[in-house]
């Protein structure tokens, strides 16, 4: 039965059947004169799966010929047909169709016009938007950037508003990964390895990399799974990477290890990673390097050192709030600061987290980010460190909103593996993506053509990115940096709405250094009991 679907996958089966009904059909005309009719049905049919698998387009018709043809059949007779077999399940359908068809169409390169205006329900309590101005501005161009590290002689990095986020090689397929990469590369915008380092398909285009350095240290790691500076030095001197990131914790499953079982670590895993062939591939769920925050920030020092002065920050989905102060009580202590974080939302998503993880563990992204914005803000060092954020960023819109909470830029993780074709088929997990995007299958994988799918990449960059930019022209802003809270609105019932600056609670430059504030409630509970010296809570 295996070698049978080797040869003859399920995915070809219309394929096959149209070829064995075209043998018979042409048998039994030569013999009778009849069934001419099916000799042309199925010779037709050949033709078609014939194109399906040798264009380019369509990494669904590729891995899927003829039969591929029923899912675009439901999208042309859309939006019924398609509503109540495609996304009937809202649980299975996490993204809903405008947002999903917002990206397929800025990747294509087509409009995403729509009409009859919003599709949303502009009365109903969390709905936001952004004011317009009578005034508008002009911006030229929407090349927006941001400076990070630079600072007493080390490299900077100008990082670009929107980016890929962190998903590694082995989470995705080796075509996905080079198709992010060339699209990076071709729009001028970052890719984040992921914590599976830098695998020979990062490399195969020369896209700019931020390097994730997890807690299994791929990579650069030892025979026993400690970090080795020698490997280190090896990867973080390549000047394809522009950054390196400590991943403390990624909001699908913070706080939670990860085991990549022996039969999938393939050759490729095995190289990029550093990892025996064959043996399960463990990321522990904390880090060795170091126990305590004054201990992470020696360790940040280190890493800087290593790679020349390029800018080494970390990633983090905020937990425990005390643990956060420490952490920035510790660069008070040691005068080591990082030259960015990250802050990964809760929402964020991965291709195998436990349920209850994905839904119940770690802090949202507007709570998290504001806390970590405010945090800084309150020692002063908010402009010396700066801000990245992801959490189902996929629109301008959603880009301005993230700004304008105190982020200086974006990741997207969703929106780009939408721009590769990514149909939320859900068998992440399985190694049966039918679209290449997550599978290790050599086959299906082959389904996304990289040339294209790069173009489709750089698209969506480029267009989200357009979007920014008019809308900061609509309402009346000149830069990026100049959205705040005041900009969105939230509604809070039918008959109430706010600014999200009398929501949202913004501490003055400062203010934590002042033992005299009076500071919010989650500073006033947990800042004076943390402590640089433990990531422990301090009665």
């Amino acid at each position: 039965m295996d070698l049978i679907n080797s040869l003859f996958p399920v995915r070809y089966s219309a394929f096959v059947v149209s070829i064995l009904g075209f043998i018979v059909s042409s048998f039994y005309f030569v013999a009778s004169g009849q069934w001419g009719l099916a000799v042309w049905l199925f010779g037709g049919l050949i033709v078609l799966g014939l194109h399906d698998v040798q264009q380019k387009k369509h990494a669904i018709l590729r891995n899927y010929p003829i039969l591929g043809h029923m899912r675009f059949l439901l999208e042309f007779i859309r939006p019924e047909i398609r509503q109540y077999f495609i996304e009937s399940d809202a649980e299975a359908a996490p993204f809903s169709r405008a947002q999903r068809s917002l990206v397929y169409a800025r990747a294509k390169g087509a409009s995403d016009s729509r009409p009859f205006g919003t599709q949303l329900d502009v009365r109903a309590a969390g709905y936001e938007w952004i004011n317009h101005s009578v005034a508008p501005t002009q911006i030229e161009g929407h090349d927006f950037r941001v400076r990070v590290g630079g600072h007493d002689g080390t490299q900077a990095y100008d990082i670009s508003l929107f980016n890929v986020s962190a998903m590694s090689f082995g989470a995705l397929s080796a075509n996905a990964i080079m198709s992010l990469n060339l699209g990076a590369k071709l729009g001028g915008f970052a890719h984040d390895t992921g914590e599976g380092s830098i695998s020979r398909h990062h490399r195969t285009h020369g896209g700019d990399l931020i390097w994730e350095l997890g807690s299994g240290y791929f990579g650069c790691r030892t025979d026993d799974g400690h970090f080795s500076e020698d490997k280190f030095v090896l990867n973080a001197l390549d000047p394809q990477v522009k950054m390196i990131e400590i991943k403390l914790s990624q909001g699908a499953k913070p706080g939670h290890g990860g085991v990549l079982p022996g039969p999938k670590v393939t050759e490729e895993i095995a190289e990029a990673r550093g990892v025996p062939v064959g043996q399960d591939c463990v990321s522990p769920a904390s880090h060795s390097s170091f126990t305590t925050p004054l201990e992470l920030m020696a360790f940040i020092r280190k890493l800087r050192q290593l790679s020349g002065g390029k800018p080494v920050g970390f990633k983090l989905c905020v937990g425990h709030p005390w643990e956060w102060f420490a952490i920035v009580k510790a660069m008070l202590e040691s005068g080591t600061t990082p030259d960015f974080i990250v802050v990964d939302g809760a929402e964020g998503g991965t291709g195998a987290a436990p349920l209850e993880f994905s839904d119940h563990m770690g802090m949202p992204m507007l709570e998290g980010l504001r806390l970590v914005h405010n945090t800084l803000v309150g020692v002063n060092l908010r402009e010396r460190i700066r801000l990245g954020a992801s959490g189902k960023i996929i629109s301008g819109f959603d880009v301005a909103r993230t700004l304008a909470l105190g982020t200086d830029w974006c990741n997207s993780a969703r929106g780009f593996m939408f721009a590769l074709g990514c149909i939320q088929a859900q068998t992440c997990h399985t190694g049966n993506c039918p679209t290449g995007v997550t599978t290790q299958d050599p086959q299906r994988q082959m389904a996304l053509v990289v040339p294209s799918k790069a173009e489709r990449v750089k698209n969506f960059h480029y267009h989200t990115l357009e979007s920014l930019q008019e809308l900061m022209q609509s309402a009346g802003i000149h830069d990026p940096s100049e959205l705040g809270l005041h900009h969105i609105e939230r509604r809070m019932s039918e008959f109430e709405t706010h600014p999200l600056s009398e929501l949202i609670v913004s501490l003055m430059p400062g203010a934590l250094l002042k033992e005299d504030q009076v500071w919010p409630d989650v500073f006033q509970r947990y800042w004076r009991q943390a402590s640089a010296e433990t990531f422990q809570h301090i009665t």
